[in-house]
């Protein structure tokens, strides 16, 4: 018989007969009750483009576990939008999304004796709640990715916009030129289409083996991304059958494979901060300096924005990631043992896999990569004593010695920058921004187009306590641990301080004396007084160090 270990104590015997009646109402029959139950959670909502289809993709999952031999029982957890929050206080909220994801469907699925789940998520967030929910649970699971939204005609799309407001700021752009690029660069349903966190994330999620083959490039309005819903009832039911678990797919391999294709994508840095969480929730033991081991023989290999040209539903229409994982795992960079949600192992998924064609130039050969190794680099230093994370593809150098331009807030920061006062050689320093000053480790899209507009890319850095969206590129580095409420040495940054970041020799140095750091540090008071209620202020009280992924449990 099918997994019934849950479901058979809601409702087996005489006694669960008022359980019964409640389920009878919402339309289950007799025969229902003898079938394994599916919970799942739609992320579906009309708040973004990139979820207003999630509750149509999700009912034909629904369909799908049903026809399969199942029961699907569809329930909502919530969303909310990095693109439209970002730069406001309500991007507080963001990361604080990932774990009220999770909580909604730990909680749903435990309420009520789901057997197994497939969960349907299209924003940043929801990939990683997702997960890290079903890895606490820890019965068979499926992720199914929302889509990719594709560019305008024009070529533009959500960071094209963000990028020609700080045209504007400069002078470069009327408002009218600005307005025309807003009305046509986001024409949804879908996720945000270059190499952001959510496509980045999606694509990690099928590395990893808990999504189905293909799915993470599919695009969001696509025959291909409803036949992956219709395929994932069928594909339930054999990990019911089986009893392949999460912790069976999710192992210390399967991120290594997750971390590899979030290099050679040219992913956003926003994957450190969800694979270290989403690996706590399973129980394995990943850290920081995995990223850079596996960086140091992983090659960028995708032309993909924000740094290179293409977009997702490009690389889609070329195959998709897999056969670049078909490479990957040629090249001994990939685990192919690792079991995944087919029920197969990650090379025998790939067994049949075609290579791209050879007129392609999206994916990059290992004879002329982007890069040679990672662009993710973490950095270590008297500025980031538990580490840092930084995305610098080479295109801007791969070092920047400059002098502090020092910032207690996003709005402060982008201020200066609108206001044309950040110079070449300045490092913008945005602090009180991490997981527990902000609350909510706020992206920095904002400020970051705002110099890549202003034509700044190359000649000014930027670093912050702080993350950044997919969409980010430049000198940045984010994340620095430890941050400025909890005292670290962002905290006493100064206007004209010296600072180095090397990404050669992955170092972050604030170039003072010691006796000036003990000084200033006798001296230091945290300036920012944290949420004394709501869910800030839980997160805030909570919430780990980002160098930890940032976890609240």
């Amino acid at each position: 018989m099918t997994n019934r270990k849950y479901s058979k104590e809601l409702v087996d015997g005489p006694n669960q007969a008022a359980s019964r009646s409640m389920l009878r109402g919402v339309g289950f029959t007799s025969e229902d009750f003898t079938k394994p139950f599916v919970g799942i959670a739609s992320t579906g909502a009309k708040v973004t483009p990139c979820n207003m289809h999630i509750n149509q993709l999700s009912e034909i999952v629904e369909k799908s576990v049903d026809s399969s031999g199942g029961k699907g029982v569809l329930f909502n957890t919530i969303t909310v939008s990095d693109g439209i929050s970002m730069g406001t206080q309500g991007m507080k909220y963001s990361l604080v999304s990932r774990e009220v994801i999770a909580d909604s469907i730990e909680t749903v699925v435990g309420c009520l004796g789901y057997d197994g789940v497939i969960a349907v998520g299209g924003c940043d967030k929801n990939m990683p709640g997702c997960i890290i929910g079903m890895a606490r649970l820890n019965r068979p699971s499926i992720f199914i990715y929302g889509g990719s939204i594709k560019p305008s005609k024009e070529n533009t799309d959500y960071v094209t916009v963000c990028e020609k407001t700080g045209e504007y700021s400069k002078g470069d752009l009327k408002e009218s030129e600005l307005i025309y690029v807003e009305k046509i660069s986001v024409k949804g349903p879908g996720s945000c289409g270059g190499m952001y966190t959510a496509n980045t994330m999606a694509s990690a999620i099928e590395a990893l083996g808990m999504s189905l083959p293909g799915s993470s490039s599919q695009d969001a309005t696509s025959g291909d991304k409803e036949n992956d819903c219709a395929k994932a009832g069928e594909a339930i039911m054999n990990l019911l059958e089986k009893d392949i678990k999460p912790s069976d797919i999710m192992t210390k391999n399967a991120f290594e494979n997750a971390i590899t294709m979030v290099i050679s994508l040219g992913g956003s840095t926003n994957a450190v901060l969800h694979l270290l969480a989403m690996a706590h929730s399973i129980g394995e033991d990943l850290e920081l300096d995995d990223f850079t081991r596996i960086g140091k023989k992983t090659p960028v290999m995708a032309d993909l924005k924000p740094f290179g040209s293409h977009y997702m539903s490009e690389l889609n229409a070329n195959g998709g990631i897999q056969p670049l994982m078909k490479t990957l795992l040629e090249k001994g960079l990939l685990h192919g043992e690792c079991l995944t949600v087919t029920g197969k192992t990650l090379a025998e998924n790939l067994a049949e896999i075609k290579p791209y064609d050879a007129d392609q130039d999206i994916i990059k050969s290992f004879n002329n990569p982007i890069k040679a190794n990672s662009h993710l680099r973490i950095l270590y230093g008297n500025l980031a004593k538990d580490g840092a994370v930084a995305k610098i593809t080479g295109k801007e150098g791969t070092s920047f010695k400059g002098s502090a331009r020092v910032f207690d807030s996003e709005e402060e920061g982008v201020e200066a920058i609108l206001s044309k006062s950040i110079k070449a050689g300045d490092v913008v320093v945005i602090r009180y921004e991490g997981p527990k000053g902000g609350p909510g480790m706020r992206e920095m899209l904002k400020p970051t187009s705002a110099i890549m507009g202003q034509g700044l890319g190359d000649k000014v850095a930027f670093i912050t306590d702080g993350r950044f969206s997919g969409g980010t590129h430049g000198f940045v580095v984010g994340h620095i641990t430890p941050e400025a409420a909890d005292g670290g040495l962002i905290a006493i940054i100064e206007d004209g301080d010296s600072i180095l970041i090397d990404a050669d020799s992955d170092k972050l140095i604030l170039n003072i004396s010691e006796d000036e750091i003990s000084n200033r540090l006798s001296r230091w008071v945290n300036p920012k007084t944290p949420p004394k209620k709501g869910v800030l202020a839980k997160f805030a009280k909570s919430v780990k160090s980002a160098s930890l992924g940032a976890v609240t449990d």
